[in-house]
């Protein structure tokens, strides 16, 4: 399983917010400029997160985006979940209809155990493990947030 662009850059906005969570919004310029991440892949990521109410955003001259709960509060779980919805290793897992061999699969527990194992691991990183062990945003090199596109 390979994550999506959306889970990838949806964690480093989130990061982002997390490590300058002063109490007041973002612009989506000064975002875009800390992370690498375009302004409109960014409003189109923002929107899935304000809906699961991780982000409110504030129109207006001093609007912007930033942190509804705390970064104790937002996993990389709750992030993957939402922006990739459907995470199961087979798609057997969410729709069993679609093989006939559902019932006797010898498999299909495997892949269920893994899905599992990666969810609750994921469930244990949060916003603010990550901000603990994240650089200075102001010394990135300049090909930081591309190294792992």
């Amino acid at each position: 399983m390979k994550l999506s662009a959306k889970s990838r850059y949806a964690s480093r906005i989130l990061l982002d917010l997390a490590l300058h969570n002063e109490g007041v919004p973002h612009r989506v310029n000064d975002i875009s400029e800390r992370t690498g991440i375009t302004v409109p892949f960014i409003e189109q990521i923002i929107k899935p997160l304000k809906h699961a109410g991780m982000v409110t955003s504030k129109r207006g001259a001093s609007g912007g985006h930033q942190l509804s709960r705390s970064p104790e509060n937002i996993s990389l779980g709750d992030i993957v979940r939402i922006m990739e919805g459907s995470v199961e290793l087979s798609a057997c897992l969410s729709a069993p209809e679609l093989c006939e061999r559902t019932d006797v699969c010898p498999t299909r527990a495997a892949w269920q155990r893994a899905t599992d194992a990666m969810l609750r691991e994921l469930d244990t990183i949060s916003l603010a493990e990550l901000a603990k062990g994240a650089p200075n945003c102001c010394q990135l090199s300049d090909d930081y947030f591309e190294r792992d596109s």
